[in-house]
C-alpha cells in the first residue's frame, strides 16, 4: 500500500521529534531526497517543522499534527 503525504508527513515528524539531520529524516522515514525536500518545505512552510544549523525539530504544532493524525489512523483501523 502506497502512503499519501500525510503518511509522509507523519513519518518526517516522527524522525524529527528529538532532532535529525537530513540524512537520517531520509533513511529512518525511508524517503529519498528529492522528496524529501518537496515534504520538508511544506512542512517548515506551515511551521511543523524548524531548523537549526544542522538539525531538524519537530515544533510543537507538529507534535500537535502527529498525535492528531495518529488518533485518527486508530480511529479509522477500528472501522
Amino acid at each position: 500500500m502506497r502512503r499519501n503525504n500525510l503518511d509522509i508527513y507523519a513519518d518526517i515528524l516522527k524522525v524529527a521529534n528529538q532532532g535529525a539531520k537530513k540524512t537520517q529524516i531520509v533513511y529512518r522515514a525511508n524517503l529519498n531526497f528529492n522528496i524529501l525536500k518537496t515534504h520538508m518545505n511544506v512542512l517548515m512552510q506551515r511551521g511543523f517543522i524548524e531548523k537549526t544549523a544542522k538539525h531538524y525539530f519537530t515544533t510543537d504544532r507538529g507534535k500537535d499534527f502527529v498525535n492528531s493524525y495518529q488518533t485518527i489512523k486508530t480511529l479509522t483501523n477500528e472501522i
